[in-house]
């Protein structure tokens, strides 16, 4: 969930694609280290979408 959350703080500040980077960015600045696999993951996800359209569902 920290991954989304970075990612969507990245999206709201103006960049509509945040790359893995930009998240280990974020993540880094707070003390946190990011989960490759799961970092990948999610940028895979959600590369291409809209992020107004997009579902997320636990």
């Amino acid at each position: 969930m920290k991954h989304l959350a970075a990612y969507l703080l990245i999206a709201l500040a103006g960049n509509a694609t945040p790359s893995a980077e930009d998240v280990k960015g974020v993540l880094s600045s707070v003390g946190i280290d990011a989960d490759e696999e799961r970092l990948q993951k999610l940028i895979t996800e959600l590369e291409g979408k809209d992020l107004q359209e997009v579902r997320i569902l636990r």
